[in-house]
């Protein structure tokens, strides 16, 4: 259990870690499962272990004889879907390629979509292109913002435009 005392109640060991945002302050609460469950949460239970290969090998399981799955491995390296989904592990770049539609669906059913949304990482020193494509989206939010009349996070987003583009 844990050594740590429940804030709001003060008794009882403290099992849920809550952090809130509230207008750009953040707060950190340590809670009971009694205080947590008052204010609606519950206590996260326990990390189930769950390796990829395992959820491979589930994936595999569901299909059928005749299904798209290839018979035949990768032409350049021999890999064998069925080798994936044991190992967890593609054999070379062509394997993208030609295992590209099992691929696809296993990404919808992990991250659901195969189109990569969120933030792009641009290292240090980054090329013209991760940069006009951090300009471009940080463009299209601004572009949202403007016409969600968010004008001070509008005024954020043009001021972090104009420290990126070349001068």
């Amino acid at each position: 259990m844990s050594d740590m005392v429940c804030d709001n109640c003060g008794s009882t060991d403290a099992v849920v870690h809550l952090t809130q945002i509230v207008d750009n302050q953040m707060s950190t609460h340590r809670l009971c499962e009694k205080c947590a469950a008052e204010k609606g949460l519950e206590a996260a239970p326990e990390p189930v272990n769950f390796p990829l290969t395992d959820f491979l090998a589930q994936m595999g399981s569901d299909s059928t004889p005749g299904s798209d799955e290839p018979q035949s491995g990768c032409p350049f390296c021999g890999l064998t879907f069925a080798d994936f989904r044991d190992t967890g592990r593609l054999g070379c770049p062509q394997c993208y390629e030609t295992f590209s539609t099992q691929l696809q669906r296993l990404l919808r059913r992990v991250h659901g979509g195969t189109q990569h949304v969120g933030k792009i990482y641009l290292p240090p020193d980054p090329s013209a292109s991760d940069l006009e494509r951090r300009l471009d989206g940080l463009r299209r939010k601004l572009n949202r913002a403007v016409e969600a009349e968010d004008f001070e996070r509008a005024a954020e987003l043009r001021d972090e435009i104009r420290s990126l583009e070349p001068a």
